[in-house]
């Protein structure tokens, strides 16, 4: 998302604290503070920096770890955006984006594609907490008239995801097979996702930048793979001849999620362009040539 808004002619701001992410992938002609979301020291920074935007990103993004530690997953997503809302309103901040989750916020689905208008029932402390900061961003909205877009994600892959962590199927499958190993599916493999690249996301986050998103919107394909079908996929990408391990599955984990991109189309005129395959290659390209 930095590179992007780099390469648009932007002066772009980076505030992480390296929890997940590599100090080597910061764009250079980015300034970069290490720093946590909700340290107090963001409110000197926002104010000698003075930013017309502000693209949320910094979130616990595990669902397994939202359920093993619910408290932690809370004070990052909940007051850590809350902390960002109220700086964004205090120094008149003009843009707010929040990545918010189409994944983890419908619970099991009652009818697929999912639509925002499908009920909201996350069964993952991570899917509680994101709708909890949803309904911040619309509260600075609509009382203080902060402008702020709301983005669903759907299950975003590509290059630079942390194949180390818990969260990221494609990048821990990946990873694990240039690396010869038979990585591990947890259930049967018959659980559906919808997987959208990177670079999809990073342009509508730009085009959000133009537009103006009274209401949440997918970011998503549409179209869902089984992790079992995954699986296939990224093994025949590599190379790699081995069939995969399993383990039970894993609590917090919906069994169907494939997001409709209908509202994205109409207002905010995106939708998904690269194919499943095509991003899984350009992924393992990524990925192999960094090891």
């Amino acid at each position: 998302m930095a590179d992007a808004c780099v390469e648009a002619g932007h002066e772009v701001i980076i505030v992480d604290d390296l929890s997940t992410g590599k100090r080597e992938n910061v764009n250079p002609k980015a300034l970069f503070f290490e720093m946590d979301i909700r340290s107090p020291d963001l409110e000197e920074l926002l104010q000698e920096h003075t930013p017309q935007v502000i693209i949320h990103h910094a979130a616990q993004m595990d669902v397994r770890k939202s359920v093993a530690d619910p408290l932690f997953d809370m004070d990052v997503n909940i007051r850590g955006t809350l902390h960002l809302l109220e700086l964004s309103r205090k120094f008149e901040v003009q843009k707010f984006i929040f990545a918010s989750t189409g994944g983890a916020l419908y619970g099991e689905a009652e009818r697929l594609p999912i639509d925002e208008s499908h009920p909201i029932k996350p069964i993952s402390p991570y899917g509680v907490s994101k709708r909890s900061a949803e309904l911040y961003c619309l509260l600075y909205r609509s009382t203080w008239a902060l402008p702020t877009a709301i983005l669903r994600y759907a299950n975003v892959y590509g290059p630079r995801q942390d194949p180390f962590g818990e969260a990221g199927v494609v990048a821990i499958f990946t990873m694990a097979m240039l690396r010869g190993r038979a990585p591990t599916i947890y259930g049967d493999g018959s659980i559906v996702r919808d997987f959208v690249y990177v670079q999809d996301v990073v342009r509508a986050n730009l085009l959000a930048l133009e537009r103006d998103l009274a209401e949440p919107v997918n970011i998503a394909t549409g179209v869902g793979t089984s992790v079992g079908e995954l699986y296939r996929i990224i093994s025949d990408i590599v190379g790699f001849p081995d069939p995969a391990g399993y383990g039970p599955p894993r609590a917090g984990d919906v069994k169907a999620n494939i997001l409709s991109s209908q509202r994205a189309e109409k207002n905010l005129g995106w939708s998904a362009t690269t194919d499943l395959r095509a991003g899984l290659r350009l992924t393992v390209e990524s990925f192999r040539a960094g090891m």
